[in-house]
């Protein structure tokens, strides 16, 4: 795990795009210089953010970061890539909540001037729990805190999804509804099986991920409660904290209409996957740390609602981090960084997880 490549992202040089991006400013801020250009280590296998710094007298800020549609030449994570969805979302929830999400600037949506849609805000300061290698690690600064320190992270990172859910009008979030028949969950699910069939399309399918949409199917929640609007990749690792207070709220495109539980599950599942990994190479990781019960407790405890049918919605996390992840190494064969294996299902790194749940015995 310490030595395994990244996977590759993009096919893009970030100094070429600096040049281009400072042709692009030029029309909106005569004489801007762009400055500074540099790729975040944490950037994401999916769109593409790149760093720099806006020198002009009349610039709204100094510090921004730009937003970028993903490479079509590096076998794109989805398959479609909604930059102004993304703009509108973030602009939204600044108008409508106290949630910290960065300033959004400009959007632009021909791909002409970077090779893809694309926005700029401004750039927020502090520190991330990092991905690579995971925070459930030792020697990173999320792991090396004290017990009261992570407590104080986790409250205030369960706060930011009640203040989302309770705070913004919930008609204002509909245009993020799919297409088809249904309630908001019902349509969430069928456009996660449209997702894995382009996926697994021309490719071997993962009978693992189709049992556990059938699991789905076979205890959908009778009760799904209201829906809000939902960040989406609610997990810590898209969220730059200042000191242990979540300082901004990133990583939008997965933003819906949907149950809170939709949050609340991709929150716990998330963390159970890096602790779950972290013990699996011999490492105690955090196990006392963005528990299930801790999460819903707290939830509870600012917003009223008691969180129902987490199983379900723990489940259905882990099955979409599933397909994300095939996709992601279907992209490792595609570069040839990886071989094809016999079972695809070995392409999904939290396979007992996943198997765990569909049998009913993850959380017992």
């Amino acid at each position: 795990m310490a030595t395994a490549p990244r996977p590759r992202t993009t096919t893009r040089d970030p100094q070429e795009l600096g040049r281009r991006l400072t042709g692009w400013l030029d029309a909106r801020l005569p004489g801007a210089r762009v400055t500074g250009v540099e790729v975040p280590a944490s950037n994401g296998m999916s769109s593409e953010t790149l760093l720099f710094a806006l020198d002009h007298p009349d610039a709204p800020v100094r510090a921004c970061a730009l937003r970028l549609a993903a490479d079509r030449a590096a076998y794109t994570v989805f398959p479609v890539y909604d930059m102004a969805r993304q703009h509108r979302v973030m602009r939204l929830v600044a108008e409508h909540t106290d949630v910290p999400v960065p300033r959004v600037l400009w959007l632009e949506e021909d791909p002409t001037a970077l090779g893809a849609p694309f926005f700029v805000m401004e750039r927020a300061e502090g520190r991330v729990p990092p991905d690579v290698m995971p925070y459930t690690y030792e020697g990173n600064w999320l792991h090396s805190a004290s017990d009261a320190e992570r407590a104080r992270l986790q409250d205030a990172t369960v706060a930011v999804l009640a203040r989302l859910h309770d705070g913004f009008p919930s008609e204002e979030a509909a245009f993020l509804l799919p297409e088809g028949e249904g309630s908001p969950l019902r349509r969430h699910v069928e456009s996660q099986r449209a997702y894995y069939a382009w996926v697994v399309d021309g490719l071997p399918r993962s009978p693992l991920i189709e049992s556990a949409f059938d699991w789905l199917d076979a205890h959908w929640p009778a009760d799904e409660g209201p829906s809000v609007l939902c960040w989406g990749d609610a997990r810590i690792g898209n969220i730059v904290y200042d000191g242990f207070e979540p300082a901004a709220v990133l990583d939008w495109e997965m933003a819906a209409l949907g149950p809170r539980e939709l949050d609340l599950g991709w929150t716990v599942y998330l963390h159970r996957f890096f602790q779950d990994l972290t013990v699996s190479f011999g490492q105690p990781g955090l196990s006392d740390f963005l528990r299930r019960d801790h999460i819903e407790a707290r939830y509870a405890e600012l917003t009223g609602h008691t969180p129902r049918a987490m199983e379900f919605h723990t489940l259905y996390a882990a099955l979409r981090h599933a397909v994300v992840m095939l996709r992601i190494a279907y992209r490792q064969l595609h570069f040839g960084e990886v071989r094809v294996p016999e079972d695809p299902d070995a392409l999904i790194l939290h396979r007992g997880s996943l198997e765990a749940m569909v049998r009913g015995t993850y959380w017992s």
